[in-house]
């Protein structure tokens, strides 16, 4: 399992309000490949999002599967790590942001797929699932990672990517 922080905010002072999000992220590997979500941009990254109030972990993971790729059939499994990463809030100078990730092995149990339900941001990208092999998800990342504003999620996906290369998890069981 894997656990890590990322992000220093610079000029970080101690009197700052903290702003906290979790969010859940599913790692679905089929035929050696990863199903994550593609942007109009092309980067990659994991079916997820955040938690809604009075909501478990595992039950947010299935709704977000279902709204970001259609799959509506998907069984979470055990966790494999935890991202945190820190920030100066976007909407707030005064404010730290920190998102938790938990990240899941998840199955999908068949192919039955639903439309889309995108957030506003989702759908301005125009995210779509694609599957696609560890290294052409990172190799494609990487090529964008210092090429848009507010993209932060590129670094926090590809740490994961490389860390589910490290450990083999896609191998077929």
């Amino acid at each position: 399992m894997f656990e890590t922080v990322l992000g220093k905010p610079k000029n970080a002072k101690t009197e700052l309000k903290m702003k906290y999000r979790t969010a859940v992220k599913a790692v679905i590997f089929q035929n050696h490949k990863i199903l994550l979500m593609h942007s109009n941009r092309g980067d990659f990254k994991f079916p997820g999002g955040g938690v809604e109030e009075g909501e478990t972990l595992h039950a947010a993971l299935i709704r977000e599967i279902a709204e970001e790729t259609g799959y509506v059939h998907c069984v979470v499994n055990e966790p494999l790590g935890i991202v945190t990463q820190r920030h100066m809030d976007l909407f707030n100078e005064e404010s730290l942001f920190e998102m938790t990730s938990h990240y899941f092995r998840c199955e999908l149990t068949d192919s039955e797929k639903v439309p889309q339900q995108l957030e506003g941001y989702e759908s301005e990208l125009e995210m779509v699932p694609k599957w696609v092999t560890l290294d052409e998800a990172i190799n494609g990342n990487e090529s964008l990672k210092d090429q848009f504003d507010n993209n932060r999620w590129i670094e926090r996906e590809n740490y994961v990517l490389r860390e589910l290369k490290k450990l083999y998890v896609y191998k077929e069981r």
